[in-house]
């Protein structure tokens, strides 16, 4: 199929880029850094993926450049099936706390942006009759929690939205596929004390693109965390209140 993928440099983007690669699947990657957007493109290539591996300049924090991004992606592909998103930001409860502009920003390109980029991609996916949109949220905003105070709010936006993208536009062929990690062990979790169920960025692309494939609408991975926050969605407030994970 052909892809094109924002945050393919890194951690979970890079390992399911390279999984599609591997099979043979057609990529375009967006994101920040010419530079290592020109390398990981190299590396799929090597690794099997169809033709050459084009990039362009986008960044989560300039939402007035996604239609030039997308623009240049569509027409390198000509058509495109599945649409990922899988950047975004990360800082600690603590962090954000201690920085208000911090938060205003993780706020913002988590949820706002990410929105205005994922509406860019689904005016073009119905307009050539369908595909897969598939968006990387967390298990972060499935409750508020308080390690993840601010940063699980912005998770929770995304996962609202994409809830309703899919049951507003899989009648009329647009498949939204939510993906909601758990802990994975990457660049953006270095120095954070894994907690039980961590995951792989390889086992977590292994997941994922077997919903992409199937189209399901929404995807724990590891695994273990769709029962463990199946738990935590019942939790009464009061016992919530209680513990601290």
């Amino acid at each position: 199929m052909n892809v094109v993928i924002l945050g393919a440099t890194k951690g979970m983007g890079q390992a399911l880029a390279r999984r599609m690669a591997e099979r043979g699947d057609r990529l375009f990657l967006l994101g920040r850094n010419a530079d290592d957007l020109g390398a990981a493109g190299k590396d799929l290539e090597v690794r099997g993926a169809t033709g050459e591996v084009g990039h362009a300049h986008c960044d989560l924090d300039a939402p007035e450049g996604f239609e030039v991004a997308l623009n240049t992606a569509w027409a390198a592909l000509e058509r495109v099936d599945t649409a990922v998103v899988t950047a975004g930001l990360f800082a600690t409860q603590e962090e954000l706390e201690a920085d208000p502009e911090l938060a205003a920003k993780l706020t913002r390109v988590n949820f706002a942006n990410t929105v205005v980029f994922c509406e860019h991609a689904r005016k073009r996916l119905l307009a050539q009759g369908g595909g897969t949109l598939c968006v990387f949220s967390s298990v972060a905003g499935e409750r508020g929690r308080k390690p993840v105070v601010i940063y699980g709010a912005s998770k929770a936006g995304l996962s609202r939205y994409l809830e309703g993208l899919d049951h507003k536009f899989r009648s009329e062929g647009l498949k939204v596929v939510t993906v909601k990690p758990g802990f994975v062990k990457t660049g953006m979790t270095a120095g954070l004390e894994p907690p039980p169920f961590a995951g792989e960025p390889d086992e977590v692309a292994e997941i994922v693109l077997g919903a992409i494939d199937r189209g399901d609408p929404v995807v724990y991975a590891p695994g273990a965390w769709k029962l463990v926050m199946a738990v935590i969605r019942h939790l009464p407030r009061a016992v919530m209140r209680r513990v601290g994970f």
